[in-house]
């Protein structure tokens, strides 16, 4: 299934998309949960398949706006340098262990709404990434049973302020400023994606690519990554993980290559979809 969260009629809502329509859950809200994080925590993914067999789709995609796929989020984990590319290019050594920063919630935008480059800055870089959304808790769980704690994935554009990220050893500033951050379009189950680690993600910046690399290209897998998380945390559903960006990001280039207001950015992913943004000036 996709699952996509939208607002529309002055509500916020989520729904199964069938082709470009919504089969809309809010008559359903009582069994399956108001909102796809509420259906996450409620384990209600198989009552609302069933729900989607049956029920026609009653809203358009054309006629909603997007929100991000998980609006609120009670953790975002976002691994660095996870992908041996982007190693390369940093001129870093291959790490020993998962790198993580974390991102707020309120740092995100949907698909279709603008990526926002900060008054204070002109270094406003993409980075195309797999997002990974839990589905069920996690707690001290092995790499080769982390999987089934997956609900699914979606794409993310893990926008870095690139000088504030640089102020000191620690990501956090240069990666939360507002609406920098796109999650979307939607999220799709674990059915359809079995084996994240065989994917294809495309970053395009106004139709060029810039970024391109088959999963299977992490130094951590989303097994790993998972495994790793739920030792020094307890994973929950509705937790979102960025699993790491490949290599082709603007800072590496020769010259560098921002994003400016009135750009598009893309982020593809192979059974996903593409998540589009513009860029617009704070």
């Amino acid at each position: 299934m996709k699952l996509v969260s939208f607002a529309h009629g002055g509500r916020q809502g989520f729904g199964v998309v069938v082709g470009d329509q919504i089969v809309d859950l809010e008559p359903h809200q009582a069994t399956v949960g108001a909102s796809l994080h509420d259906a996450l925590s409620r384990g209600t993914l198989g009552r609302i398949a069933d729900i989607a067999a049956t029920a026609r789709p009653t809203l358009a995609l054309a006629e909603v706006e997007y929100l991000p796929v998980i609006p609120d989020p009670g953790k975002i984990l976002c691994v660095g340098i996870n992908y041996a590319s982007h190693v390369r290019e940093t001129g870093r050594e291959m790490p020993q262990y998962p790198m993580f920063f974390t991102r707020f919630a309120d740092s995100q935008v949907a698909h279709g709404q603008p990526i926002i480059r900060p008054r204070i800055s002109q270094k406003l870089d993409f980075e195309g990434e797999l997002a990974v959304i839990i589905g069920k808790t996690a707690r001290h769980v092995r790499a080769e049973d982390a999987l089934g704690h997956v609900a699914g994935y979606a794409c993310y554009n893990d926008g870095s302020v690139r000088d504030w990220q640089k102020h000191t050893i620690q990501f956090t500033p240069g990666k939360n400023f507002p609406q920098t951050g796109a999650f979307g379009p939607w999220l799709v189950t674990t059915d359809e994606i079995p084996d994240p680690s065989q994917l294809t993600l495309t970053t395009r910046l106004n139709g060029e690519v810039v970024q391109q690399a088959r999963t299977d290209d992490l130094i951590f897998s989303v097994g790993d990554v998972i495994a790793y998380c739920s030792t020094f945390t307890e994973l929950r559903p509705g937790d979102v993980i960025i699993t790491g960006t490949t290599g082709g990001v603007g800072a590496f280039r020769n010259p560098p290559l921002w994003m400016r207001p009135g750009d598009t950015v893309e982020v593809e992913i192979s059974g996903i979809g593409i998540l589009r943004n513009g860029i617009r000036d704070e």
